[in-house]
């Protein structure tokens, strides 16, 4: 273990060793093993957005081997995925990446802005997953019993030795649409999965809109237009850096505007990427290519 991950599992108090090694799993992993940052792959676009939207335009993506493939080849930290997929590939690929297992999903039809549950703790034991990963909607109707909902997921993964990532996504109630990506409320957030007891929170990049007007006042005087500070900000907000911020990809851009996206993570204090729309919806040689050049970024090597 390098020092640099040892000083980030130390601000882990109250966190069991198990817990602990499954999460020097993920940071001691992969090319930036050891260098405290992360680039996590991410595929539950299929339950999200459906097989067509996320796959089609390249169809070897249909295969969950592809995307185990594709994690392990380019030296990726860890592979978060539903339990179908991840179970595709569990014993071909076992103990080649950290796996996390993505507990809850949605679909496009949903009316609500709510997830079912979709996997367990006993899963993602039986499958050799480091994590067990969970989406919330702050702002949603439903946002309270997902937080009772992940609160006892949370003690019974954290007494396997299993650490817990939140996909803290705020929408619904009164959000405005761009409220739904404000600095204001990604920090909020971010927070908010903090609270919970996250190992690994991970939000949207924000933008320097700011949505509640009870909040407001909190952020003038500073001038919010550079990506970096807005990142620096999502991580004070989530125990001062106490705890681990990945970003998400968003939906597909150009390569330069990605790479520009995690020299800003790097820039404020950020812990690292989890890119899946943006890698696994180009060619797998072109994805290799952007991936490599992400962890070349983290790695300040460009």
């Amino acid at each position: 273990m390098t020092p640099i991950v040892k000083s980030i599992l130390d601000k882990y108090e109250g966190t069991s060793p198990a817990v602990k090694a499954n999460l020097a799993r993920i940071l001691m992993h992969g090319k930036l093993g050891g260098t405290g940052k992360l680039v996590i792959l991410p595929v539950d676009q299929g339950f999200e957005h459906g097989p067509a939207r996320s796959f089609a335009i390249n169809p070897p993506a249909y295969d969950p081997h592809y995307h185990y493939h594709m994690a392990i080849d380019a030296g990726l930290s860890a592979y978060a995925a539903p339990l179908g997929a991840l179970e595709a590939g569990s014993e071909t690929f076992a103990g080649q990446i950290p796996t996390i297992l993505k507990l809850n999903s949605s679909n496009s039809w949903a009316t609500s802005i709510t997830q079912a549950q979709t996997g367990s703790v006993e899963d993602a034991l039986r499958l050799g997953c480091a994590a067990i990963g969970f989406t919330i909607y702050p702002g949603s109707d439903g946002i309270f019993q997902s937080i009772e909902q992940i609160r006892a997921l949370r003690e019974e993964a954290a007494a396997a030795g299993l650490a817990t990532v939140i996909w803290s996504y705020p929408r619904g109630g009164d959000l405005s649409k761009d409220g739904e990506l404000a600095l204001d409320v990604g920090a909020y957030a971010a927070h908010m999965a903090a609270l919970l007891g996250a190992h690994i929170i991970k939000v949207k990049l924000p933008s320097n809109h700011i949505e509640q007007k009870e909040a407001q006042k909190s952020y003038e005087g500073t001038d919010w237009s550079n990506q970096a500070d807005r990142v620096k900000h999502v991580v004070q907000s989530s125990f001062a850096g106490r705890r681990i911020v990945v970003f998400s990809g968003g939906a597909a851009k150009g390569a330069d505007a990605v790479y520009q996206d995690a020299r800003d993570i790097l820039a404020g204090g950020g812990y690292g990427s989890i890119i899946g729309r943006n890698t696994f919806q180009r060619s797998r040689e072109d994805a290799l290519a952007m991936l490599a050049k992400l962890i070349a970024i983290y790695k300040g090597e460009e």
